[in-house]
């Protein structure tokens, strides 16, 4: 943690209504990656930055991406000026999110979201009759890229985020193709919540050769953030479901996030819990559309999901989570704080040590 404040969100030369959206946001001090990629960012320069889930780089990009629009509007009809990749859905979706939130006092900035389940022909309307920002997944948008109704030419910004993980998800030639075809002069952010082999490769086909490696990793000796108490309680098999039933209850003022091994373990806790919203992989897009939206605006809410089925997720100010393996998403950005849970049988105490190796540390938590 640092011990002095970072910067002041007005510090920046940014628009006045973006100042007017963080601040109606609750948002005045950067966090360490914004601190490190704006300044930057907002020049012009590209982008490689390496930062944990949680630190608020969604804003490192999202400010600038909104900023060149800014500089690039005209009275004609708009035209797609920035693309943000996401590797799922489901980030996308968040990701769109926050977006709006940014671009709410603007009354001529246009943005669009491109991801498979939704309609393909609704898509290529707001696309052929121009939009400024474009919030999409690989996929979905390479598909319309190879259609005339799209028009990318003007593309002056490209964002990828969670770089590593777009790779992994095997959107790696998609990826590649749709590099090709963006102009070459565009600037280009690319973020991860870790280096790897794929993002150098991803930094030698789409950077320019000047580019800025920022890693705010590298001064933390943990790998989750600051702000988030860590615990571990031992349960009997017999005995977990009540212990759930008596956490949840306890938590009901908050905002609480359960991961479960499968679609039916989901499905079972729900029926069962029948309070709380659901996510898994077998819901249509539709269903999972509404359920994030649900879960996003609410300050008071559980949600039951699978790992599979929120992977990526980027959800604010999540209280409670309980599945270490996703703690990323509570205690997310400067000042923050939440809690983490892992549920374990006595067979699995192990695993604790296993996660020391891993820079996780855990403290022992008697039962609620």
């Amino acid at each position: 943690m640092n011990e002095k404040l970072n910067p002041n969100f007005k510090e920046l030369n940014i628009s006045k209504p973006t100042l007017k959206a963080l601040k109606k946001m609750g948002l005045s001090q950067m966090t360490d990656i914004q601190t490190a990629v704006l300044p930057k960012a907002l020049s012009g320069d590209d982008i490689v930055a390496t930062a944990k889930t949680g630190s608020g780089k969604t804003l490192a990009f999202l400010i600038p991406v909104v900023e060149v629009v800014v500089r690039n509007l005209n009275d004609q009809i708009p035209v797609t000026l920035c693309i943000i990749i996401s590797p799922t859905r489901e980030l996308a979706i968040q990701t769109y999110t926050v977006l709006k939130d940014i671009i709410s006092f603007y009354n001529n900035i246009s943005s669009t979201l491109i991801i498979g389940g939704e309609s393909r022909k609704k898509q290529s309307e707001h696309l052929f009759n121009g939009v400024h920002i474009v919030v999409a997944t690989p996929g979905r948008l390479f598909d319309h890229m190879r259609t005339k109704e799209f028009d990318y030419k003007n593309v002056s910004c490209l964002v990828l985020d969670e770089a590593d993980k777009i790779y992994q998800y095997g959107f790696e030639e998609d990826l590649k193709q749709i590099i090709t075809r963006l102009p070459k002069d565009r600037q280009t952010m690319l973020f991860s919540a870790t280096k790897s082999e794929t993002t150098e490769a991803l930094i030698e086909s789409a950077m320019k050769e000047d580019v800025h490696i920022i890693n705010t990793n590298e001064d933390n000796d943990k790998a989750t953030v600051d702000g988030l108490k860590q615990g571990y309680v031992v349960c009997e098999t017999e005995y977990r479901l009540h212990w759930l039933h008596k956490m949840l209850k306890k938590s009901q003022k908050q905002k609480v996030m359960v991961f479960f091994s499968s679609c039916k373990s989901v499905v079972f806790h729900h029926e069962f819990l029948t309070r709380y919203c659901n996510l898994d992989g077998k819901m249509n897009q539709a269903e999972r559309t509404y359920t994030m939206t649900q879960f996003y605006n609410s300050a008071k809410i559980a949600l039951f999901c699978t790992d599979l089925a929120a992977r990526g997720l980027d959800i604010p100010a999540v209280d409670w989570i309980e599945y270490i393996h996703r703690v990323g998403r509570t205690a997310r950005g400067s000042g923050a704080e939440g809690s983490a849970v892992l549920l374990l049988r006595p067979e699995e105490v192990e695993f604790v040590d296993y996660l020391k190796e891993a820079m996780i540390y855990l403290d022992n938590w008697k039962q609620p």
